[in-house]
């Protein structure tokens, strides 16, 4: 399993319908990409949620690196040089993925938090730990689904939740809105530890 995600800060009076109309008529695009997990098409809104911002942000989870190759060098993510200039793409090795209590939902919010490990910090100790905390949030009511990855060039962690509805206040990290949901490698995702 591999994560990705790009961000795109869009301008605080951005017209989000202009995002939100992009998601409707392009979402189902993917819902039979070849080597999709699932895409999550997150936004989010200046003031909604905390955020201070307005951006554009799906997450993927791919099943095989040749699909996420096929999809960066293929004409759904050229449109998206086209429409916004090319941003730089997050990609984490993944670590494990898990449905939680309301995987047969239509996930509407998602939070990602991503952590440094420090240098100081033993790696196979920082993991063992976010193995747990995912194990935890796995069983949270109105989780859909949770997956954790890592960069080891930079030693970050990022930890992606899907939510039925909204996310609790309590959970850290940022806040989206899911517009829609590509998912149709779902089944192949691999739950548990990737290794």
């Amino acid at each position: 399993m591999h994560a990705m995600q790009y961000r795109i800060t869009l301008p605080a009076d951005y017209d989000m319908k202009i995002i939100r109309h992009r998601v409707e008529t392009k979402g189902p695009l993917l819902d039979d990409f070849p080597g999709l997990g699932l895409k999550a098409y997150g936004i989010r809104e200046r003031g909604v949620d905390g955020s201070p911002v307005n951006s554009y942000a799906p997450f993927y989870l791919w099943t095989a690196p040749e699909a996420m190759n096929r999809f960066l060098w293929g004409a759904g993510f050229q449109g998206i040089v086209r429409d916004f200039g090319r941003p730089a793409v997050e990609h984490w090795q993944g670590l494990a993925f898990a449905r939680g209590p309301a995987a047969t939902a239509v996930p509407r919010a998602a939070t990602r938090r991503t952590v440094a490990v420090p240098d100081s910090d033993d790696p196979a100790t920082a993991v063992d730990g976010a193995l747990a905390q995912l194990r935890e949030r796995a069983g949270a009511e109105g989780v859909y689904a949770t997956a954790l990855a890592i960069d080891p060039r930079g030693w970050e962690l990022v930890h992606f939740t899907l939510w039925e509805d909204v996310a609790p206040t309590a959970e850290p990290g940022d806040r989206y809105q899911v517009l829609h949901l590509s998912a149709p490698g779902l089944a192949t995702l691999p739950e548990g530890r990737q290794w």
